[in-house]
């Protein structure tokens, strides 16, 4: 019983008193302690090396602006800031980078201090990492750095997140608010391209079609594919960051096309195609006009589009004068006489030295006018994405979209990606065929000047060998791409490339290896891909140079498969 004057309630509010007097003070909740995290104030609160650093609008992974630091001579571009920490804590310390190799640490944690790292990285990807502070540390420093003789790389939304440490670090993320502004950029018989407007607080967003969460994206653009032909879908789009998501934005109706109207790009080309690269300019291999070209050769890609003053925007210029008086008039004829003849000619936009950059909206779509210019001009069938130098994946595929949307369903896209690129499907390249893989006609891979590369089994293979070519280009038949988008890119002769040169009996074992499982080395694929599109090489002129010898003898192989 209570004691006598005392109530049973006074009782329980004094117990719970002396509980929580007990349990001590309860902790704040957890804060983002770095300040300037999004680089919104320029570089406040940073300090970079030797002016390495400064802040640009453009790519920046949230807000308005994001870090840029470009490494010279034996300055890494460092940019580091001390960030005050509570002692005896652990905080997660993570940054959004992309460009050249980036790295991400903290020292004087007072216990053990911590980095990572991420080699080139086309598109927006998370560094993060943990550590704890010693019993005494109030306060550590964070650093980004690039390294030695690597191009710039970028950074943005950095953060230290635990608990405050009284340094007064950027506020909490709120969720963003919903995008507007979504519309049908485009459809095919069995996908729906989608566009919105940027929020500025999102790190991604998220698809719905009637309610089902189906895609994410990164950009402004998606693509829902595995649709039925002449449906209507109903589609939203949401905002999301750290803090969560956003509600859905107004809907939007798709209708696909009638059967048909989808399923890859190419118009008339055969089920297996051989394509090959002409040279616009004189190196040595054998001067050429598009009428040289032999008929084996299915896709002649029209070796470079130069970039313009305008991002984004390309254009090309015949080098008359170095090709021996070949005229415009002349060209143009020429194209039209391969097209009567049932092949296709497009312009190849990049090559090793090719400096076109499309990153934002803006870009994208100065490339897919200015790409559609040159069609409507000289007659090209398409395009060839041959940049060497990374892109980014969200706004080449929102370029490729809006240039399908103008050329229609008979628009030829091909791609060059050099080996690096399509190790993984999280690359910029892979990830453009996938994101337009319903109008992509074929990716012939460049398999030389490459080095040792890691195949589909996960074994290193190195290359000029019949295992290089059938391991590597299994990656890309089991990472998403249709059999009839992958092709087996080589050089026409050991004057062609710096290395990698496999005679045409080892391009012919390597693609009756894939079709037929016949001819392979010591690595066999687990099943076998008839529907393989065939072979591409650089260049017509070095195969000229040879005596055509490689479309002699690959040309009928391709055309002979299954």
């Amino acid at each position: 019983m209570p004691r006598p004057g005392r109530t049973l309630a006074g009782t329980v509010v004094a117990a719970l008193a002396l509980s929580l007097l007990a349990a001590g003070p309860a902790r704040a909740a957890d804060v983002n302690n770095a300040r300037n995290a999004g680089f919104e104030s320029g570089l406040g609160d940073w300090t970079c090396s030797a002016g390495s650093g400064t802040t640009v609008p453009s790519p920046a992974h949230s807000g308005s602006s994001a870090l840029k630091a470009t490494p010279a001579g034996q300055d890494m571009a460092q940019c580091a800031q001390t960030v005050a920490v509570r002692p005896g804590s652990t905080y997660t310390l993570s940054a959004w980078v992309q460009g050249g190799y980036a790295f991400l640490g903290a020292t004087g944690t007072g216990t053990t201090d911590v980095s990572t790292w991420t080699a080139d990285a086309p598109g927006w990807k998370q560094l993060s990492t943990t550590f704890t502070t010693g019993a005494a540390t109030t306060s550590v420093t964070v650093y980004l750095h690039g390294w030695y003789g690597q191009p710039a790389y970028y950074a943005d939304d950095v953060s230290v997140y635990g608990p405050d440490g009284g340094g007064q670090g950027d506020p909490p993320p709120t969720a963003p608010a919903a995008p507007t502004g979504l519309a049908v950029a485009s459809t095919t018989s069995s996908s729906a391209s989608l566009t919105w407007n940027a929020v500025s607080t999102a790190t991604g967003y998220a698809v719905y079609q009637g309610g089902t969460r189906v895609a994410s994206a990164t950009g402004t653009s998606a693509t829902v594919t595995g649709l039925s032909p002449s449906t209507p879908y109903s589609f939203q789009v949401t905002a999301t960051n750290a803090a969560g998501e956003s509600p859905r934005s107004q809907a939007v109706t798709a209708t696909t096309a009638a059967s048909g109207g989808g399923g890859g790009g190419g118009g008339a080309l055969p089920r297996h195609a051989v394509t090959g690269y002409w040279q616009n300019f004189a190196n040595g291999a054998t001067v050429q006009k598009i009428s040289d070209v032999p008929s084996q050769y299915d896709i002649v890609a029209v070796a470079f589009a130069d970039a313009t003053g305008t991002p984004g925007a390309v254009s090309f210029t015949l080098d008359s004068a170095g090709l021996g008086g070949y005229t415009v008039e002349a060209f143009k004829a020429d194209i039209r006489a391969e097209q009567a003849a049932g092949r296709k000619v497009v312009v190849s936009v990049g090559g090793q030295n090719g400096t076109v950059s499309v990153n934002d909206a803006a870009s994208a779509a100065n490339f897919a006018d200015s790409v559609h210019s040159l069609m409507r001009t000289y007659g090209f069938d398409g395009v060839d994405i041959d940049l060497e130098n990374g892109l980014n994946a969200t706004y080449m595929s929102q370029a490729l979209r809006e240039l399908s949307a103008q050329a229609g369903p008979s628009l030829v896209i091909t791609m060059a990606p050099q080996t690096i690129d399509m190790q993984s499907t999280s690359s910029g390249y892979f990830r453009t065929a996938l994101n337009v893989k319903d109008i992509l006609t074929v990716v012939n891979t460049q398999y030389y000047n490459s080095g040792s590369m890691l195949g589909c089994d996960g074994k290193v293979y190195s290359q000029g060998s019949v295992d290089f070519l059938t391991a590597l280009a299994c990656l890309q038949l089991e990472g998403g791409l249709a059999p009839s988008q992958v092709g087996l890119g080589v050089p026409a002769s050991t004057s062609a490339a710096g290395g990698g040169y496999v005679s045409p009996a080892v391009v012919d074992n390597a693609l009756d290896c894939l079709t037929k499982g016949t001819g392979c080395g010591s690595f066999k694929p687990s099943r076998t891909y008839p529907d393989l599109r065939g072979a591409m090489t650089w260049s017509t002129n070095w195969d000229a140079a040879s005596g055509n010898t490689w479309s002699n003898t690959v040309g009928p192989h391709v055309h002979g498969l299954p």
